[in-house]
């Protein structure tokens, strides 16, 4: 029998959530969140939304979403 509280689950999108903790922003040096609804990595100082393709997190600022564009109707 194992006990699977000490083993670290990954998150939705695969991503260990350990990597998840001490990802930062490339932009703003600032700590990003993880929004499984879209399965990316949100930097709300850089209004961006970084992807996650295959588990493996984009962290590129030409390959993120501008969250600014969307919500001005671009």
């Amino acid at each position: 029998m194992t006990d699977d509280t000490t083993q670290p689950r990954p998150a939705h999108s695969g991503v260990d959530p350990r990597l998840l903790e001490i990802l930062i922003c490339p932009q703003t040096r600032q700590p990003l969140r993880y929004n499984a609804e879209t399965d990316e990595l949100v930097s709300p100082k850089a209004r961006l939304a970084y992807p996650i393709r295959g588990g493996i997190p984009i962290m590129l600022p030409e390959e993120a979403r501008d969250l600014d564009a969307e919500e001005g109707g671009a």
